[in-house]
Formats: structure tokens, sequence, C-alpha cells
């Protein structure tokens, strides 16, 4: 038994035990989901293909850690198409019905077009999105599209462009990712913006941003500024919270909460009330979410994380490239989540929470 499998098999309780499952991931034609202890199913998995970036942002990749003397992974290192596109088989036997496809910027990934139809072929995935800060979909929205994709979140953190330029760090004009909305919109792609809010830096911005998702017909969602990972030097203090962004949302165009879509969704959703569409706040500090998170996660070179602010992940990579049947596999995806406990940022709130976390770069946000 590979050490791996043989650790899930020490630490399940018998009452946690998934039940072992056979040709296709199905018993009597049903599909068979994974719950943790904390009864969360695994429903969403987010497939992080690269770690690689060509931006800078301060809450994500700061230069100065994310430097041209940085030692990103090598290409024998990632998984390949195939073996992605075997985990997300897998993990759709499991229940999972949702993938993200995230990286570092997923768009740099050469061929990422041929994954994404790789994805949309798999049985039980209906719900195929990207995230991206949108610098390559004018040349790569019609071949996603036309793959398979579902819809595309793109991260735009000021309309200004002197400050987009400097969350982002790079010589990259905030038209660049205009241009790359109205390239995906044009495919035919659904778009949601994220706009991450930190004091002092581009709280001035929210106004901006929730006219042009107006404007646009987007639906932009505000995110409190999260301690992921150790570099971004979070401090609670640069936390606008999603009562502050409503409220100045508010101000000039009165809005009025929307029942969640789905289980388990992340983002609080408000409608305007004249109707100009939807705006959306993401409170994972001051409203913590934990007990609903389905989400897990597999970094570019195939470790398995239970939580965005995890410390450490599941080797998965050894498993595809030793041999491993797909049973054992499956068996070890749905065993790591049946133990799962991950509720950090209630921990953070009540005055806990722990160090030396993964960096959002590396397994995708």
């Amino acid at each position: 038994m590979p050490s791996t499998l043989r650790w899930v098999a020490d630490h399940l309780e018998p009452r946690s035990r998934p039940p072992r499952i056979r040709a296709g991931g199905y018993r009597g034609g049903v599909t068979v989901s994974s719950i943790d202890r904390l009864g969360r199913p695994l429903t969403d998995l987010r497939v992080s293909v690269t770690d690689r970036c060509n931006f800078r942002c301060r809450y994500c990749m700061p230069r100065e850690v994310f430097g041209p003397d940085h030692a990103f992974l090598g290409r024998d290192e990632l998984l390949s198409f195939e073996e992605l596109h075997r985990l997300v088989r897998i993990a759709a036997d499991l229940g999972v019905s949702k993938i993200r496809v995230t990286g570092g910027e997923p768009l740099l990934r050469r061929g990422i077009e041929d994954l994404v139809g790789m994805f949309a072929s798999v049985d039980g995935v209906d719900d195929l999105a990207l995230t991206t800060n949108g610098t390559a979909l004018p040349r790569l929205a019609p071949a996603l599209a036309a793959a398979g994709l579902d819809r595309v979140t793109v991260s735009l953190d000021a309309m200004d462009d002197a400050v987009h330029r400097a969350i982002a760090d790079v010589d990259v004009p905030v038209t660049a990712v205009l241009d790359g909305i109205d390239a995906a919109l044009a495919a035919g792609l659904p778009v949601k913006v994220n706009a991450v809010v930190t004091r002092g830096v581009n709280e001035d911005q929210i106004v901006p941003l929730a006219a042009f998702g107006r404007e646009r017909g987007v639906t932009v969602r505000f995110i409190e500024f999260m301690d992921v990972g150790g570099t971004n030097g979070w401090r609670m203090d640069q936390v606008v919270p999603a009562d502050e962004v409503l409220a100045a949302i508010a101000a000039h165009w009165p809005v009025e909460p929307v029942p969640p879509a789905t289980p388990g969704q992340v983002a609080e959703r408000y409608r305007y009330a004249d109707g100009a569409g939807e705006v959306g706040v993401i409170a994972s500090v001051t409203r913590p979410f934990c007990r609903t998170c389905s989400r897990a996660r597999i970094s570019s070179i195939g470790e398995l994380f239970t939580c965005l602010f995890a410390t450490t992940g599941t080797d998965l990579r050894g498993l595809l490239r030793g041999g491993a049947s797909d049973d054992e596999v499956r068996d070890l995806l749905a065993g790591v989540w049946g133990v799962r406990t991950d509720r950090y940022s209630e921990e953070r709130a009540e005055g806990g929470g722990g160090d030396g976390r993964v960096e959002m770069s590396y397994i995708g946000g």
C-alpha cells in the first residue's frame, strides 16, 4: 500500500471511512459523494495549471519575493494535461460538478484551450470556469468558448490606470484587462469581475468598479483582503469590511440582498434596485463561511489542498506516476476529504489561525 494511502487508512475512523467506489465511481447508477467531518460535501475543485503569472500583485505575488531570481516550477514537474484530466474525471466520480481552472495565470499554460476541452468532456462536470487577469483573453477567448468553457472570472482591482499599475506592479495598462473582458463577452462567455479591496490602496475604486459592472452588464465581486500565504504583508487594519463596501455602493445605487444560487456559495449577492444587474461581496475575514466550504484545490504539481489557508498538501502526482489505479487515487481523494476539519477563517476570527500557509499563487484563489 502506498504511504499516502496508508496514512489515510490509519487516520480514518470507521464512521468516517468513505464507501469504496468501483468502476466509474458509481454505485447503483448514483455518484457517491465524499463528506468531511463537518458534513461538507466535496462539490468544487480548483485546478492550478501553472505557478507563473505576468502580474506581480502585492496581495498575491509581491515582486520582492517573486522576482527575477525566483525559481518557478520546471515543465516536467507540472502535471500533464492527461494527468489533470484523469484527476478531474476521478473527482467527478466523487460528486465534484464544478471545476475552476486557476494558476498563477492559467492562460500562460500553452494549449490551455485543449485542456479546457478535455475538462468539458468529463461526465458530471456542469460548471467549468477559469480565473484570469484577462490580458490574454483577446487572443484566447474564442478558442476557450469553443472548447466548452462556461464562464470566466477576471481579476480587476481598479479602474484608474495608475492605481491598477501600482497594484499589478507591471507596465500593463488597465485597458489591457478591459479589452480582455470585452473579448470574453464578444465570444459569448459570461464574465464576473473579482476585486480585492485593500485599505489605503484602492478603496476609492469601489464605486468606479461598481459603475463599470453596471455599464458592461457584469457582476463585480468585492473581496476582503485576506492573509493567504505568508508574503503579502497582511494586516487586519488593511481589511475593508464588506459592509463598508456595500454602504459605498448603496450611497449611489440602492441594493437589496439576493438568496444564494447554490449551497456553499461564497459571494453574498445583491441586486441593484433599479434593475441594473448584481454586485457581490466575499467577506472571508469579517463573515467567515467555512462551515459551508465545499472546495478542494489541486496545485500544478498535483498536491491536494483542502483549504485556501492550508500549510501542507497531499501528493497525488506520486500516485499518478507510480502506477496507481483510479480506485486507489479515488480512495485517497475521498479519504483526505473525509477527515477534513478545516475552518481557518473562523479560527482567525476567534483569535486563532496559524503560520506557514501555502501561497495563493501556488494553489489558486
